[in-house]
């Protein structure tokens, strides 16, 4: 062969290689990248000819399924009590994507799982339309109901989370106010549009998209001193342990001979006594110099390791979605654990200056020392069912730690009853003891004109523990309070379960 000849035939031999490099770069390393891109029609004409699984509820309420259309997308996804379960199914829409569990689950309930590739496979040869899996929650319709409902009929913006506290199941999980995904699931792009620009925050102040329970933190207030006391126990005190009864307390050098209308003062507000003096009996009332001075005594090392034994500063938790962390510090990456100095360890004690805890978090902790200490893992998939209804995998209950023994976990539980007894709100019932604490939690520049964040979490019944409860209120009134507001929406949730 000639030296001319060789030169192009070695120039077409290199185009080959390149061509087949380009190939197995498109087809094998970019695949899933243009699959999953969301202009790719063909990918979505695909999933739209699909019949799309469902979304239950565990005591099997259908909250998200399909219908037929005579369109190009052959199906349209549909939602049953939308506002009610948006926090759950999120939504899922051809222009807009998909959040919550239609996001999270989206490969089991538009069947490319690996898991349904034998089903796929018998689809292909039998002929069969493909279809996708179904996901079961953890969700019971009875407490999500009760729970949105009393939300939704008090006017009140907040969220509610409700958990099984021996496996961390959980049973509840409203955000309000909400929205109804039906509009962003439409195959009509332009009722998308107006249902997605109704929705977004930059029209609505109310932000019905987010889902506070998961994706929003606030400081817990009062609520807090459960750690706190978990730490204190933890450091050898007990609920007959005397504190401090001072109506106030000067965070920058810890002296109780405080003048409450300094602003280095901590102080009690409007309580007039702090009991008798005992723990048990401060935490009842709920006295805040007697649990910033507990926080100082115990220091910021145990506090923090305490508090983490709760799941605060988690940053991977899914369940399966995403959630924020909670923060005993500033939000940046480096600090949410950190307590910068002693007048910030009087305030963390008490829930307050950097202190942020999800409703979910909250809701935790209440499980945690219903369960002995037991941490469990909070869950929302109970079941993952094949589109034929076979179980692809069941709940598994995953225990992260032991945030506190078992005989600390019974002395705050006591404690907490106790606490139940001093607390306001409808929904008492004589027949059904309670274990609970309210918190009242500070906000803006100026706490004492900004209304407050109203918190209640609770379990019960207090000795056989079946739910665990966590409500937090933005409130629209600066006396507002954790027991007038929050306390009736947490027991509405408990009495759907056990209330009788």
């Amino acid at each position: 062969m000639n030296t001319p000849l060789r030169r192009v035939g070695l120039a077409m031999l290199a185009m080959i290689v390149l061509l087949l490099a380009n190939a197995t770069y498109i087809q094998v390393v970019k695949a899933d990248d243009y699959r999953d891109d969301a202009r790719n029609r063909r990918v979505l004409l695909e999933e739209y000819s699909r019949q799309r699984g469902k979304i239950l509820t565990s005591d099997e309420k259908i909250i998200a399924n399909v219908k037929s259309t005579n369109g190009r997308l052959q199906y349209q996804r549909t939602y049953e009590n939308g506002g009610m379960y948006a926090p759950v199914t999120g939504f899922y829409s051809v222009r807009y994507g998909s959040t919550g569990l239609e996001n999270a689950e989206n490969d089991i309930l538009n069947g490319s799982d690996d898991r349904l590739f034998v089903r796929r496979l018998s689809d292909l040869i039998t002929g069969r339309d493909p279809r996708g899996g179904n996901i079961v929650t953890t969700i019971n319709s009875k407490v999500q109901q009760a729970a949105y409902d009393s939300m939704v009929s008090n006017g009140f913006t907040g969220a509610v989370v409700a958990i099984k506290p021996d496996d961390g199941q959980i049973l509840a999980m409203a955000s309000t106010p909400s929205y109804d995904p039906s509009g962003l699931a439409s195959t009509d792009g332009t009722v998308q549009q107006q249902t997605f620009d109704q929705y977004k925050d930059a029209n609505n102040p109310a932000k019905p998209m987010l889902n506070r329970a998961i994706s929003e933190n606030y400081a817990p207030g009062s609520t807090f001193k459960l750690v706190t006391a978990a730490a204190a126990l933890a450091d050898g005190k007990d609920k007959n342990t005397q504190v401090t009864q001072s109506p106030g307390i000067n965070v920058i050098n810890g002296d109780t001979n405080c003048n409450v209308n300094d602003n280095t003062c901590l102080a009690n507000y409007s309580r007039s006594t702090c009991g008798d003096g005992t723990m048990q009996s401060a935490l009842a009332h709920s006295c805040n110099t007697a649990f910033a001075q507990l926080a100082d005594q115990v220091g910021a090392d145990k506090l923090r390791d305490q508090a983490a034994k709760f799941g605060i500063g988690d940053t991977d938790l899914q369940i399966p979605m995403a959630v924020v962390p909670s923060c005993l510090g500033s939000r940046a990456d480096d600090q949410c654990m950190v307590i910068p100095n002693r007048p910030s360890l009087f305030q963390s004690g008490i829930g307050q200056k950097d202190v942020r805890l999800t409703a979910l978090q909250n809701c935790s902790i209440a499980a945690t020392i219903a369960n002995d200490g037991s941490r469990m893992r909070p869950q929302l998939v109970q079941k993952i069912l094949a589109p034929d209804l076979d179980e692809i995998s069941g709940f598994h209950a995953d225990e992260v730690d032991q945030a506190m023994s078992g005989s600390d976990a019974n002395e705050l539980r006591d404690m907490m009853i106790e606490s139940e007894k001093f607390t306001a709100g409808p929904g008492k019932k004589s027949d059904l003891t309670i274990a609970s604490k309210t918190g009242t939690a500070e906000t803006g520049v100026d706490p004492k004109s900004a209304p407050p964040f109203a918190w209640y979490v609770a379990f019960a019944p207090a000795d056989n523990p079946q739910i665990a409860v966590a409500v937090v209120v933005e409130s629209k009134d600066v006396a507002a309070t954790g027991g007038k507001l929050a306390a009736g929406v947490g027991r509405a949730a408990i009495n759907a379960l056990v209330g009788g």
